[in-house]
């Protein structure tokens, strides 16, 4: 397969509903460090166009990192090739020495168990191991170089909630106790409101909080700065929702979402210590997705979820309060690696868990 590209201006990139393809994540991301290049591709059968980040780890190994794309993909049986024919291209534009290409690729995992009325049921799903998906990745390619990724660094499983419904119908879907939250936060008076950019400091304490309460990874407040600055200084046509909830003269909740095309997608979510019994966070997404469908919205993502329901897996907890607001549980086919320079890209491969360089899109 031969696939041809041209470069373009990040702000050229066309509209869509992956938030992670746009120019105004490309802004967001320059911000943080990362240089943003934009392509044109044709392909057999396909055309589209793709965003892909570069940069130096601490290690001085540098890479290049296409978040959530493309957008468009081929036939399951073709992903390898085109994701080979797709690298060779894109090498040929990057810095010398660059080590390896990474995909978030948001395309359906082939291991995604369909049932009769087209739902996925997450107790079902399970992926092989690494050694055997690269087996069938790499089925038709010429040299048998694409790698699964250590770990998958955005998100591999989400949940989507279908907004085409009406409220009632949205909300009868959802799981009884979801339900009895989000009425229990409204009966105690829990204040939803859209928050103005300089309650940032606020959101982020109590992101600090929720982190440390669960040992999560802490990001720096530049990151979330980075998603104003951005919108203020870009044309793209995406718009964050910034909700605090509060009870009180407490605030008790946040949620940052990015709407872009007809998908509100959920970025970042924190939550107070205190007055935990009183549903916050119920009551951010209840009111995050009725503005979503305010605004034209066609579906909620609210990301990262266990692929099933696993009390062992990271993400279980995730899996518990997400799957609560309804929707399906979407499979996808998660990081895969294009290594340009086999010793550089086995020494990262070797300390990403430990480097701390790549935690987020």
């Amino acid at each position: 397969m031969e696939i041809q590209l041209k470069q373009k201006k990040t702000g050229e990139v066309f509209p869509t509903d992956i938030v992670f393809q746009t120019a105004f994540w490309s802004s967001v991301k320059s911000q943080l460090g990362w240089k943003p290049l934009a392509f044109d591709f044709d392909s057999p059968g396909l055309q589209g166009d793709v965003l892909v980040m570069t940069k130096a780890s601490s290690s001085g190994i540098s890479m290049a990192y296409v978040p959530q794309g493309p957008e468009f993909c081929p036939d399951i049986d073709h992903y390898g090739i085109f994701l080979e024919a797709l690298s060779d291209a894109l090498s040929k534009y990057l810095e010398p020495g660059t080590a390896f290409i990474r995909y978030d690729l948001p395309w359906e995992s082939p291991y995604s168990v369909e049932t009769a009325n087209d739902s996925i049921e997450p107790e079902l799903f399970r992926r092989p191991e690494a050694r055997l998906q690269e087996l069938r990745m790499n089925i038709g390619t010429k040299g048998w170089n694409l790698r699964k990724a250590v770990v998958n660094h955005t998100f591999a499983d989400k949940v989507v909630v279908d907004l085409r419904e009406h409220e009632e119908k949205i909300m009868s879907q959802m799981k009884p106790k979801t339900r009895y939250n989000i009425r229990l936060a409204q009966k105690k008076e829990v204040e939803v409101f859209p928050a103005t950019p300089d309650l940032l400091p606020a959101f982020y304490d109590l992101y600090r909080q929720t982190a440390k309460r669960n040992h999560l990874h802490l990001c720096d407040y530049k990151h979330f700065f980075s998603l104003f600055s951005a919108l203020s200084s870009s044309d793209d046509t995406c718009e964050i929702l910034f909700l605090l909830a509060s009870h009180g003269h407490d605030l008790l909740a946040g949620a940052l979402v990015v709407i872009s095309g007809q998908t509100a997608t959920y970025l970042f979510g924190a939550s107070s210590n205190e007055k935990r019994n009183l549903m916050a966070s119920y009551a951010i997404h209840w009111r995050a997705i009725k503005l979503a469908r305010s605004k034209g919205c066609l579906s909620y993502d609210l990301g990262a979820v266990s692929p099933e329901k696993d009390p062992e897996h990271p993400f279980y907890g995730l899996y518990r309060f997400k799957t609560g607001f309804g929707g399906k549980i979407v499979h996808q086919s998660g990081s895969w690696d294009y290594p340009l320079n086999d010793n550089d890209y086995n020494v990262f491969r070797n300390c990403e868990t430990f480097d701390g360089f790549f935690h987020t899109v």
